[in-house]
């Protein structure tokens, strides 16, 4: 009885640490906006990438061409895609990797919606250490002719995707 009350008290505060991530639209101009959502865990931050590759397990398939986020991959080498195929064989690139460092990715990112309509869309995520693990960030910077008015439906579609990230790599699934 007690295991099962710790490791119901376990589990939940995997959600609350999930939920509980600073998140919001930072900034706002009539032509940009910034979203920042970040969250402290305790994780091996050398989960991070792969978890990003995995994006086909924790990223909702409500948000994907195909309705199977299992079609996305990620390539995290420089100039690799982030990309979603679909069964007759047609693909959408919704992201570009910039740059890969330690503990910094950078993507150009203009997903969804802002395909075409961003002069910029970079989503950088990062995992600075924290008092007692890391802390998971996401930023994302959008330019374009008014676009600051889509910052709150790309907030509602990216922050719901960095819960799910974080549920991933927190417990390995969604």
């Amino acid at each position: 009885m007690l295991k099962s009350t710790i490791a119901g008290l376990v589990a939940a505060f995997g959600l609350l640490t999930a939920s509980a991530a600073d998140a919001e639209v930072v900034a706002r101009t009539a032509d940009s906006f910034t979203l920042r959502y970040e969250v402290g865990a305790g994780i091996d931050p050398g989960d991070i990438p792969g978890t990003l590759v995995d994006v086909g397990r924790w990223w909702d398939s409500a948000h994907t061409y195909s309705g199977d986020a299992a079609n996305i991959t990620v390539d995290l080498t420089p100039g690799g895609c982030w990309c979603e195929k679909l069964a007759d064989g047609t693909q959408f690139e919704h992201a570009r990797v910039v740059s890969v460092e330690p503990a910094r990715i950078v993507f150009e990112a203009p997903f969804g919606p802002l395909k075409g309509k961003a002069t910029s869309a970079v989503l950088t995520v990062t995992w600075p250490p924290a008092n007692r693990g890391w802390t998971p960030t996401w930023v994302m910077t959008v330019e374009g002719p008014g676009l600051g008015a889509m910052a709150d439906g790309v907030d509602g579609v990216m922050g719901a995707g960095f819960q799910r990230w974080m549920r991933y790599l927190e417990r390995g699934e969604v």
